[in-house]
């Protein structure tokens, strides 16, 4: 059976169910909630850690209920600014909101189970959440200070948790009108670049869109089979055939660069992702790209710590060996965490020095370190 019409069927869910309120769980709960050979005192440190975090970005939060980043794309190794190819700090100084880094700071603290009108940091969810319906627009692209695709996937992605844990109309209203932006998106290959309609395709942005739509879709959100198929068909192309790469992934396969960097991080990490998001676990997929990822993370860990290259990577890479469980995610678990504890300064925040900027890498690494308590649906098995 082809692997496109198995992740279909994993992802079919009856459309239109209604979420639930999730059910009210204490720290004792949550700190047992994942495989229990993890020692709770570094339980308690990871969630200790976060909390610090997500204070440091309550306080970071703009009256507009929006955070700050630079918006710009990656170029080599640097991240420089869209229209001028340097780099920037008048978007940041401006307080213009970052679509895209409010998504995962409200993501953040949806992983520690705080809900719009439940938790301490309540307010900063519903001020989150208040300010991404602002910037919906009618045709669907959730956008401000020139954010693009990455940013919409995961504001896509935010409001489908928070309808998922929290429901809510204007929530389901403006995340159907996300979803069909994506949809309606898709090029020909079966994926997405960094513009809505965009005709050239990257895995990356791909699998950003397809966690959006796996986690509207799991919440009852109507998204046709035919758009996982052919996304999941190009994730299933980019995998190297032979080689010393074999197994791994390419960033493109089609246009420039095409059938280059398979020996990417971000990228393996990312392609994982999207096959668990699509219900696939064959061995013969999955094993080399995460034996890469297991020998490239001290070197990424070492280069890059303050760099986004390590906090999109990991991102993707955590969700890829929490999927593949038991001694993999023990090994990675252990590393990352004892990372993330040692990197926090004393304020609260992790510093991203090249890349949207520290509320992004805060963000990031507070979703990391509240994972063992599997309050985001999209991160659970």
């Amino acid at each position: 059976m082809p692997l496109a019409l198995l992740a279909a069927m994993a992802l079919a869910l009856p459309h239109g169910s209604v979420p639930q309120e999730p059910a009210a769980r204490s720290a004792s709960d949550a700190s047992t909630a994942i495989e229990p050979t993890f020692a709770q005192d570094q339980l308690r440190a990871c969630a200790a850690a976060a909390e610090r975090g997500l204070l440091w970005l309550e306080r970071e939060q703009t009256k507009a209920g929006c955070w700050t980043g630079i918006v710009g794309h990656k170029m080599q190794n640097d991240y420089i600014e869209l229209d001028t190819g340097m780099p920037v700090q008048a978007q940041r100084a401006q307080g213009q909101g970052h679509v895209g880094v409010t998504a995962l700071c409200g993501m953040a603290f949806l992983a520690g189970g705080h809900l719009p009108d439940r938790g301490a940091h309540g307010p900063a969810v519903k001020q989150a959440i208040d300010y991404l319906l602002e910037h919906v627009r009618d045709n669907g692209f959730c956008t401000d200070a020139g954010t693009r695709m990455y940013s919409h996937a995961f504001a896509t992605l935010f409001l489908a948790e928070v309808y998922g844990m929290a429901g809510g109309r204007p929530v389901k209203d403006a995340l159907e009108k996300a979803v069909n932006l994506i949809v309606d998106s898709q090029n020909q290959y079966g994926g997405w670049r960094y513009n809505p309609f965009d005709r050239e395709i990257d895995l990356s942005v791909t699998v950003c869109q397809v966690q959006a739509l796996r986690a509207a879709r799991n919440i009852g959100i109507k998204v046709p089979d035919g758009t996982i198929n052919r996304a999941i068909s190009y994730v299933e192309r980019s995998q190297v055939q032979s080689g010393r790469s074999r197994g791994q992934f390419y960033y493109k396969i089609y246009g420039r660069g095409g059938y280059e960097k398979p020996n990417e991080f971000a990228i393996n990490a990312a392609a994982l992702t999207a096959l668990s998001s699509a219900g696939i676990y064959q061995r013969d997929l999955t094993e080399p790209a995460l034996d890469f990822l297991e020998h490239a993370y001290d070197d990424v860990a070492e280069y890059f710590s303050d760099h986004f290259f390590y906090w999109y990577g990991n991102y993707y890479a955590c969700q890829a060996f929490y999927q593949a469980g038991g001694t993999r995610f023990r090994r990675y678990f252990d590393r990352l965490s004892r990372d993330l504890l040692r990197t926090q300064q004393s304020d609260g925040r992790w510093l991203d020095r090249v890349g949207p900027g520290d509320e992004f890498s805060t963000a990031v690494a507070c979703i990391l370190l509240q994972l063992p308590q599997q309050y985001l649906p999209i991160l659970q098995r």
